[in-house]
């Protein structure tokens, strides 16, 4: 053997030596590192004293925290790393006690988790700790509120933290946002473009929209039927699907049909299920967008949904810029005309195998369909407060018919536009 290859060889052999040594430090380094696992609240406990209110969430594990108030109306909120709900026979909405009115859990964003205390009345922060495990307790995080004044409460408006609370890690953890690319063509007739459609499961996290007789949420239903949905339209090889979100958390209204424009979407779903005071209406209905509603029960509905930001513990003050982008851009007739044309199509269609609502296609303000270049319709599939319709909307078979349906709708509607395009 020549030297060249001997010192060939015994360079190889070295490498292999380093791999090796190098591969049996990273399994000591990983043996040795502490699991990195979620956190869980345990239990919450609220306490009127007689000039203070103690709200005491107890945790699995130590945990950083942000305190935030809220007015109009007065909420304190309380974020925290991600955080499960592990509280056996204690729900993550629950009435309070003293000043708190009631509170309600939630994913807030990817990373970040959030109660949100409704207040009776104004209240003061007059202290926050954690506490160590003591006499059969977990760790705790101590919330004491005392009253005050609606001019005190609003000077003191902002957020408190723990020393260890960072923003810049949580957001630096989080999954980042999907990437928007490109339409695509059509497998099926390369000549046509796939068409996006956004679809947006309302409410979700912090907030759960409406609560059905049953005890279900309103923002499980939706997003089960998203699902179900985008799995019918990817397999039509003609769509190119969105959803607002995957998971259990909650996204700003605006944020919604943001999403939608940064897509180019070529329509955009808002799907909700909605609850009413009397349990005997039931029925499919879509909504579009018109600054004077079609009825006061329209109107309502509409006041309602848009405040799902307060209710998930949202500073709506920031929207106040923004009015300019979404001032009635809408008024631009062809976004318009295109949302009432499918509209149309989902009624004329979902009936078929559908209970429609009296008078199905209503309009109303809602700020979700507020992105001016995308046809957008709000849906509600059913009232969860009638029993019979929640059980069916409880049910995989009932929201695949939905959903079969609303693609004949989807499908007739583009089918339309192409024909229109070419007039």
């Amino acid at each position: 053997m020549s030297a060249m290859n001997i010192l060939a060889n015994a360079q190889a052999n070295l490498r292999g030596v380093a791999v090796a040594l190098l591969s049996a430090a990273l399994l000591l380094l990983c043996a040795s590192a502490p699991a990195l696992a979620e956190n869980a609240a345990l239990k919450v406990r609220v306490g009127a004293h007689a000039d203070f209110t103690r709200f005491v969430l107890e945790l699995e594990k130590p945990s950083a925290y942000r305190l935030l108030t809220l007015g109009d109306p007065y909420r304190i909120v309380i974020d925290l790393p991600d955080l499960k709900w592990s509280a056996p026979g204690s729900a993550a909405d629950g009435a309070g006690g003293g000043l708190i009115r009631k509170y309600r859990f939630g994913q807030f964003r990817a990373g970040v988790s959030r109660f949100v205390l409704d207040l009776k009345a104004p209240a003061a922060i007059k202290a926050h700790f954690l506490l160590g495990p003591d006499s059969g307790a977990g760790h705790r995080l101590v919330l004491d509120l005392t009253p005050s004044d609606a001019a005190s409460f609003a000077a003191a408006l902002g957020s408190v933290a723990s020393a260890d609370w960072s923003e810049e890690a949580l957001l630096a953890a989080a999954p980042r946002e999907a990437e928007v690319r490109a339409p695509v063509r059509s497998a099926q007739d390369p000549a046509k473009p796939v068409r996006t459609i956004v679809l947006d499961p309302g409410h979700g996290g912090v907030d759960p929209g409406a609560i059905g007789s049953s005890g279900v949420y309103e923002k499980t239903i939706v997003l089960a039927f998203a699902k179900s949905l985008r799995q019918r339209l990817q397999k039509r090889g003609r769509y190119r699907v969105v959803l607002t979100r995957e998971k259990d958390f909650y996204i700003p209204l605006r944020k919604r049909y943001e999403i939608a424009h940064e897509y180019e979407a070529d329509l955009f779903i808002s799907v909700h299920a909605d609850a009413h005071r009397t349990s005997s209406i039931r029925g499919f209905s879509v909504y579009t967008l018109s600054e004077k509603a079609s009825d006061k029960e329209a109107a309502a509905l509409a006041a309602k949904e848009n405040k799902s930001d307060i209710l998930a513990g949202y500073d709506l003050s920031e929207y106040d810029d923004q009015t300019s982008f979404i001032l009635l851009d809408l008024a631009q007739r062809k976004t318009s005309e295109a949302s009432w044309q499918f509209a149309q199509s989902l009624v004329s269609n979902m009936g078929r195998d559908i209970r429609l609502l009296r008078r199905p296609h209503r309009f109303a303000g809602f700020a979700v369909l507020k992105t001016p270049t995308v046809p957008s319709v709000l849906v509600e599939l059913g009232y969860l407060s009638n029993r019979q319709e929640e059980r069916k909307l409880r049910t995989t078979s009932y929201r695949d018919t939905l959903a079969d349906a609303m693609v004949r709708a989807i499908d007739a509607y583009f089918s339309q536009q192409e024909l229109l395009s070419r007039s």
